[in-house]
């Protein structure tokens, strides 16, 4: 399984950013994939997901801002972010989910195999 991000930058705050993961060594279509970000002295946390199906999950705090997509054909994901703030600078991973499928298409808890992350940095 390797999962390989790209796209993190430097930007300033208002500005955008497309996050791309290429997953290779799954059935991907098996599979639901997401994004989390870590800051320093702090755990992960969930940013976005998308079932096989193409049900979206977005926390709060990038919903509406934030976009994921899954390309099947391809085995990638991406994450367009649009209007970054300072607050969403940290380091972003893309993720497989662990456990059965949350009921009422609610998005997981447990954090599962994740790539090498990228560094967004955003400035103020």
């Amino acid at each position: 399984l390797h999962l390989a991000e790209s796209g993190g930058g430097l930007v300033q705050s208002g500005g955008s950013l497309t996050l791309s993961c290429v997953v290779r060594g799954i059935v991907f279509t098996h599979h639901a994939f997401g994004w989390t970000r870590q800051v320093p002295g702090k755990g992960l946390e969930w940013v976005a997901g998308v079932y096989g199906d193409g049900t979206r999950y977005y926390s709060d705090s990038v919903k509406g801002r934030f976009t994921i997509s899954r390309d099947d054909a391809k085995n990638t994901v991406e994450m367009q972010m649009d209007d970054l703030k300072p607050e969403d600078t940290a380091v972003y991973f893309c993720t497989i989910p662990n456990g059965p499928r949350p009921y009422n298409n609610d998005w997981y808890t447990e954090i599962g195999p994740r790539g090498q992350g990228t560094q967004v940095t955003v400035s103020s």
